[in-house]
């Protein structure tokens, strides 16, 4: 069987003539970039999935480009200026963090009044977690703002390094809340349904950013140079727009979600309720992305090339493991929205189906990685050392890339649920206990460098994913209440 005819069986359409199946694959694929009407509760779960993954793949593929793109201009201004990003990148982990924490819980309640067909609630927990992600952000962009290079020189940046990044640590770190509000307003359609307007903004803001990143980076045109300062004005810019717009589609409306003028008020009981929620789901980020923080740290201590190599990898890794986030997020949005209308069992279906897809997309794309290690890195630099390091990390990492896609699928599905303490729990053991200490051993007792880092990341994450699965096939998330 052919592979569009095999889609055409997975999505359920009905098995008529070939020009039929194209027509009926080629309107669902339209249907999900202008935005699904569908019921995702009820009909086919595969066409649910499709519906979904469309777009939330797509939002996060624009999203990854700009990683890659962002140090591919970075990296013609040289090493430190890499590192600079690097460094800083590690640090704004933190605020994505707080972020995804905000988000998937904001997700998984939008999602649950969803499904309870109560899209006047959906709204209030909307307007919640805008009123707690500005809080948050005022609370964390001033004090970044003002000590962004003395937090360079904490992570371990050379002189070079902050007095020529210090501007644009200032600038990121400051503006950071920006960077929040954008997943947060995001995690508010998602939840909702409406991935495709979720995609089409984050499109936009992603866009405007590339367009100037080169522009600013170089002084192209009537623009200034700005260095590696430029990326950073460039990223705000971009992004700064994007949120204006989504706070322009909720009060407009769209056919899921809208909010009301009345409804923009301080609803205290879901305001905490979400809160409690939102506090172990930033923990739960706070362990993963702090874990990048102290292997940063770690791989810092063999110089900058190291560094740099280390960051361009990552940045190529992102650009993979984003598209599977969006798997994942459509994952987490059928669970809220089946748990919602009394459907567990449909919920739980859907995580392994979504987990089969994305463990055959990461291990395709692992193995590409291991044989293409170089050429990908090589596209970035000319520099033989930071080729040669950013190459061993794509390759030993990749190696954990099946045991990763499961991982995503089955530990958003519990935030989905609203169950944000397991994956915590997880995420702790896994990585504060198991990764770093691992890392280190491997890297410095086990004279291993930073090859023994990239060694712990693929060993940490199978021991992830095994652990994950286990709890998930317990099923407790099943009975949370949100």
């Amino acid at each position: 069987m052919r592979l569009r005819e095999r889609l055409k069986v997975a999505l359920n359409f009905p098995s008529t003539a070939t020009t039929q199946s194209q027509s009926t694959l080629w309107s669902s694929l339209r249907e999900a970039l202008r935005g699904s009407h569908q019921d995702f509760t009820a009909g086919s779960l595969n066409r649910a999935i499709f519906l979904l993954a469309v777009p939330m793949v797509l939002e996060m593929v624009l999203e990854s480009l700009f990683a890659v793109v962002d140090v591919f201009w970075v990296a013609r201004l040289g090493p430190d200026s890499v590192a600079t990003v690097g460094l800083t990148e590690s640090m704004l982990s933190l605020v994505f963090a707080v972020a995804m924490g905000l988000s998937l819980s904001t997700t998984a309640m939008v999602a649950r009044r969803i499904g309870e067909k109560d899209p006047a609630d959906a709204a209030v927990a909307a307007v919640q977690a805008i009123i707690l992600g500005l809080t948050v952000s005022v609370v964390i962009g001033v004090p970044c703002f003002l000590f962004a290079p003395r937090l360079l020189r904490l992570m371990g940046g050379s002189p070079a390094i902050v007095g020529l990044g210090g501007n644009y640590a200032r600038i990121a770190l400051g503006g950071s809340g920006v960077v929040l509000m954008l997943f947060l307003n995001n995690a508010i359609f998602r939840g909702a349904g409406d991935a495709a307007i979720a995609m089409r903004l984050l499109w936009v803001s992603n866009i405007i950013n590339l367009a100037l990143d080169p522009c600013l980076i170089f002084g192209l045109g009537p623009f200034p140079r700005l260095g590696v300062t430029g990326a950073a004005v460039a990223t705000i810019t971009g992004r700064s727009i994007g949120m204006v717009y989504q706070f322009y589609r909720l009060l407009r409306g769209t056919e899921r979600i809208r909010v009301l003028r009345q409804q923009i008020r301080v609803n205290r009981p879901v305001l905490l309720r979400l809160a409690r929620v939102s506090t172990t789901g930033v923990l739960q980020f706070a362990i993963a992305h702090t874990s990048w923080i102290g292997l940063v740290r770690i791989v810092s201590t063999f110089g900058a090339g190291a560094l740099a190599g280390y960051t361009i990898a990552i940045r190529v890794v992102i650009f993979v493991l984003l598209p599977s986030w969006g798997l994942s997020n459509a994952a987490a949005t059928l669970v809220g929205q089946n748990l919602g209308a009394k459907q567990p069992e449909r919920a739980e279906k859907s995580v392994w189906r979504t987990g089969i897809y994305n463990m055959l997309f990461l291990g395709i794309v692992g193995v590409l990685f291991v044989i293409f290690a170089e050429p990908l890195v090589r596209g970035f630099t000319s520099d033989p050392e930071v080729v040669r390091q950013g190459a061993s990390c794509l390759r030993i990492i990749s190696y954990g890339n099946v045991g990763y896609a499961y991982l995503m699928v089955t530990l958003q599905a519990f935030n989905g649920a609203g169950d944000t303490v397991t994956p915590t729990i997880v995420y702790f053991f896994g990585f504060w206990l198991f990764e770093i200490p691992l890392a280190y051993g491997l890297a410095i007792p086990a004279g291993l460098r930073s090859n023994g880092v990239y060694i712990a990341i693929a060993v940490a994450e199978g021991a992830i994913a095994v652990a994950s699965i286990i709890l998930f096939k317990r099923g407790r998330w099943k009975q949370q209440q949100i």
